[in-house]
């Protein structure tokens, strides 16, 4: 039987199931990114009403959700899809977009998102090269793949997501899969604090709250699969890219002050340019640094 070792030295092996198995991750992170904000708010919506103690009368009830249940269903015709529908890319390129009970559209976004999930999959493997770690780090791009497109629809980071992440990076470091253990706990506990400090800082100036503890726990995650580092170098770039889209949006699409813009998408590119890049990026750092 085939060794780890035979696998990553085996280049068109790796990356093939590198490609199919990412292709198929991104068709889960499509249902994770749709669901569960819903199962959040079903949560929620059931403490609240155990909270004040409502008659089970007068009480919402909605259809158990989870990740794996119920089946996937057309939200226009209630159809259910088949396997054969299901296929990351391919099935909705066979079906031409479209529903094959109703006709209706099917939003391009599901294959484009199984599409750069595989994207990015084989590029890390490539500029981390073929090792264990390399295949480790997946996971973190996975997860940021979905906590992007959830706070873009949602401006939610669930902790289900963001806290695991944070405890995995921990973990694994603690063996050196990406950096030493002790980068990686200070990494966690100097993201947190830092977005945490801003956070409080802006509200006592203005009153308001200047972004979400979401994006606290996930800076804490990058921190420890980055190490502490990393983390000026993706505050600086999530910052800039941030303010870029912000003042783009107000100019071109009249996008009010008022109206919030997720942080979180710009979090995780830059976790991602520091994964990929994180050498690059320190030797640049220090040497503006003059270290």
């Amino acid at each position: 039987m085939p060794t780890l070792d035979v696998f990553l030295a085996t280049p068109w092996l790796l990356y093939l199931s590198v490609i199919f198995f990412s292709l198929c991750i991104g068709s889960f992170l499509n249902v994770v990114i749709l669901r569960l904000p819903k199962m959040m708010q079903q949560e929620w919506r059931c403490q609240c009403e155990e909270f004040l103690e409502l008659p089970e009368k007068q009480r919402k009830s909605d259809t158990p959700l989870s990740l794996s249940k119920p089946a996937s269903t057309c939200p226009s015709c209630g159809h259910q899809i088949r396997a054969w529908e299901n296929v990351p890319v391919i099935s909705w390129l066979l079906l031409r977009g479209k529903c094959s009970s109703c006709m209706t559209r099917i939003s391009p976004r599901y294959p484009i998102i199984e599409a750069v999930t595989a994207l990015f999959s084989v590029a890390t493997v490539a500029l981390l090269g073929p090792t264990e770690s390399s295949l480790w780090a997946l996971l973190l791009v996975w997860s940021l793949i979905a906590l992007t497109m959830i706070d873009f629809d949602t401006q939610l980071l669930p902790d289900s997501i963001t806290l695991p992440l944070m405890w995995l990076g921990l973990v694994l470091n603690y063996f050196g899969v990406l950096t030493d253990f002790e980068s990686a706990f200070w990494g966690a506990v100097a993201g947190y604090l830092s977005l945490w400090s801003v956070y409080w800082l802006f509200k006592l100036a203005t009153g308001k709250e200047g972004m979400g503890h979401g994006d606290f726990k996930l800076l804490a995650a990058l921190g420890a699969w980055l190490g502490w580092q990393l983390l000026p170098a993706v505050i600086l770039l999530s910052s800039l890219v941030g303010a870029v889209v912000g003042i783009s949006l107000m100019v071109f699409k009249k996008h009010g002050r008022e109206v919030p813009i997720p942080f979180g998408p710009y979090l995780a590119a830059a976790g991602v340019l520091g994964l990929w890049f994180g050498s690059e990026i320190l030797v640049v750092w220090f040497g503006v640094l003059g270290a």
